[in-house]
């Protein structure tokens, strides 16, 4: 079993450092939903010592929000606001020498285009006008994977081993009960349930839900961060998962 794990890092929260020692890709926030230049700079430069690949988060524009508030933008306007956060990051990383490995959407934006196909296609418009050979991270089995492959690029797919999921493969919407897994041992059982293809859903009336993973989510912007990455690497790791960053998927 190979596998990447990725966070969500420079949005200005005081785990990124231990969590980069965790993952094997980091994906970090542009200066629209969090973040801004310093910031970049600093979170890439920790990436490198890490190790880590770096990737760009683009968000909406909606940083009293965190990015988690549907702004309705057209798909022309996401695709250009796709494409000056990438470009953003790419700069930031030709700065540091440091390669840009992948992109992946924040928030409301990602989980726009998880069930948009419109959108989905302008993000990843966005992405191929600036980054073409960097890999699109989308949630596994959604529409944006097609959509990452109709624009030439490389997709990862991705699910979460801290957030709840409902039976048809979406996440469950943060104002529901039970749709952020606050244990760390929650957290890392389902990163390896992940991994080895399938997530039980014991909320869902049983069963699982099969899932095609190529990387894995801990969220670095949650409380108690730092605890899940932990626990969630030494999981996979004892289960004999190799953990790789993304960019491996650019030979498939």
């Amino acid at each position: 079993m190979r596998i990447d794990l990725n966070a969500d890092v420079g949005e200005g929260l005081p785990d990124d450092e231990a969590i980069l020692a965790c993952v094997t890709s980091a994906n970090v926030a542009c200066g629209a939903h969090a973040g801004d230049a310093a910031t970049i700079a600093r979170t890439i430069a920790l990436a490198a010592r890490h190790g880590v690949a770096v990737g760009a988060h683009p968000g909406y524009p909606d940083r009293e929000g965190f990015g988690r508030h549907e702004l309705g933008l057209t798909p022309a306007a996401i695709e250009r606001l796709v494409a000056e956060q990438v470009a953003v990051l790419l700069a930031a990383c030709e700065a540091a020498d440091v390669p840009l490995a992948h992109v992946k959407a924040h928030g409301a934006l990602y989980n726009r285009a998880a069930r948009d196909p419109d959108v989905a296609a302008a993000v990843a418009r966005g992405v191929a006008a600036v980054a073409p050979d960097a890999v699109l991270v989308v949630l596994a089995g959604s529409v944006a994977v097609a959509a990452a492959r109709a624009a030439g690029l490389a997709v990862a797919e991705e699910a979460f081993a801290d957030r709840a999921y409902e039976a048809d493969g979406s996440l469950r919407s943060r104002a529901l009960p039970g749709a952020v897994l606050d244990s760390p041992a929650a957290a890392a059982a389902q990163a390896v349930a992940i991994a080895r293809g399938a997530i039980p859903l014991a909320e869902a009336g049983g069963g699982e839900l099969v899932v095609r993973a190529d990387t894995v989510c801990v969220h670095g912007d949650l409380p108690g961060a730092a605890a899940r990455a932990v626990a969630v690497r030494a999981a996979l790791i004892a289960a004999g998962v190799d953990l790789r960053a993304p960019d491996h998927l650019r030979t498939r």
